[in-house]
């Protein structure tokens, strides 16, 4: 059942956000959400309509043709049917790539110069996942509606998988890309900023910090292990097309705000239905997030201002027109998931 972040929220919560965020409910697109809160807001920006639902659907059929063909069956058999139980897992949303395409037409840029860098972070994404469930790091029994790697291959052959699809990105990116679209500069710039997004100041922190920090890391955390992969997602795209630079620091932003966002959401849905003392044991294993420390209330209350802050960068885009959409789209979709893509997530 798909449930819109207002419809968390009892009757008599208000929210009350910074004065100069965009709109986040209007009119138009108020029959969304099935409960409506009292939101004490004052606003400018708005969130156009868009069938996000067709145009992310109609691209994870093409992603998943793509990433099929980028990691096939080969010596040594097993450490490949592994990286493809993760990577090919049924029902992904392929929220990376997914973003870096549609960060990529914004800018006028072409799907297909952008269909090998967003494998790879499809690639990057399914490794950091392989590795965050391990059971020396957030022990996950399962992932995306199926046993974790390490449930099925055993975790010396989950660290190989999860190795091995790290460098095959890069690869991927490099052997690709058809050079008539992508000039190699723009190429470098991409791979410089994926290794920054995966490593020590990146996600790898993050997952150190969500190990080893304190409660005062909680916001470190959830920007290094959830927003990273969101700003790099959307910065891709940008400068695969050739964004300006000024332009490519509000992707950063953007991104970045959008994937916590979705990560606060996730929390908040699954403290709602927590029940059993299975449920709270769980709870307390889930690490460093705003749900566990601070609260459900607040954790709404940070996911208004991320998405707020979301809308606020793409505000400037608005001279790109309609090719913006698709990234309003994603912000609205992150806070109420007013759509289902299948069976996991």
């Amino acid at each position: 059942m798909a449930l819109s972040l207002s419809a968390l929220t009892s009757p008599s919560i208000t929210l009350y956000l910074p004065k100069k965020g965009p709109n986040l409910y209007p009119p138009k697109l108020n029959k969304m959400s099935p409960i409506q809160c009292s939101l004490s807001v004052s606003t400018h920006s708005k969130t156009p309509q868009f069938d996000l639902k067709t145009y992310w659907t109609d691209l994870i059929l093409e992603i998943n043709q793509k990433l099929d063909q980028a990691v096939p069956i080969q010596y040594p058999d097993k450490i490949y049917e592994a990286m493809r139980y993760s990577v090919l897992a049924k029902g992904a949303k392929r929220a990376p790539p997914v973003m870096c395409v549609a960060a990529c037409e914004l800018f006028g840029g072409d799907r297909h110069a952008a269909f090998p860098t967003a494998c790879a972070l499809e690639m990057v994404h399914s490794a950091s996942l392989i590795h965050d469930d391990l059971p020396c790091m957030d022990d996950d029994p399962s992932r995306r509606g199926q046993p974790s790697n390490h449930k099925i291959y055993g975790v010396d052959m989950a660290i190989l998988a999860g190795d091995a699809l790290f460098p095959l990105g890069f690869h991927h990116i490099v052997s690709h890309t058809p050079s008539d679209l992508v000039p190699e500069p723009r190429l470098l710039s991409v791979i410089a900023e994926i290794a920054r997004a995966v490593g020590s100041t990146g996600m790898a922190a993050g997952q150190f910090l969500d190990l080893e920090g304190g409660p005062n890391s909680v916001e470190f955390v959830q920007e290094k292990k959830f927003g990273e992969m969101g700003e790099c997602s959307a910065v891709c795209g940008g400068l695969l097309a050739g964004a300006k630079d000024d332009e490519i620091q509000r992707l950063r932003r953007y991104g970045r705000a959008v994937g916590v966002l979705y990560q606060v959401v996730d929390d908040i849905l699954e403290a709602k239905t927590m029940k059993s003392k299975v449920d709270e044991d769980k709870k307390k294993k889930k690490g460093k997030s705003y749900v566990a420390f601070y609260g459900v209330e607040k954790a709404i209350e940070v996911a208004e201002e991320l998405r707020a802050k979301a809308k606020k960068e793409l505000d400037g885009f608005e001279k790109y027109g309609d090719s913006v959409l698709p990234l309003y789209s994603f912000v609205d979709y992150a806070a109420d998931r007013g759509f289902s893509f299948g069976e996991s997530s």
